[in-house]
């Protein structure tokens, strides 16, 4: 008889090429990103947005902090969508 392995004992393998791990941990690297990128243009609309009430930076910055930031929101929620379709 084979003991039954507990779950947290089994080992993650190695990340070779074509393996489950590997495909996998490529997409976490690039859900960390994207999210990462996302967070940071939003900050950088905050930041620029106050910035333009208070008079210290132009509109035009925080113009294209927002759109450029609606562009990167969109294009994660399109690709999050897409990989739970898959």
């Amino acid at each position: 008889m084979v003991p039954e392995e507990k779950t947290g004992d089994r080992a993650l393998g190695a990340l070779k090429p074509g393996t489950r791990q590997r495909a996998q941990l490529r997409v976490r690297v690039a859900d960390i990103a994207w999210t990462a990128l996302c967070a940071v243009l939003a900050l950088w609309a905050v930041a620029s947005a106050v910035g333009a009430v208070r008079g210290v930076t132009a509109w035009g910055y925080c113009a294209v902090a927002w759109v450029l930031a609606a562009i990167v929101c969109a294009v994660r929620l399109a690709a999050v969508r897409r990989t739970k379709r898959i």
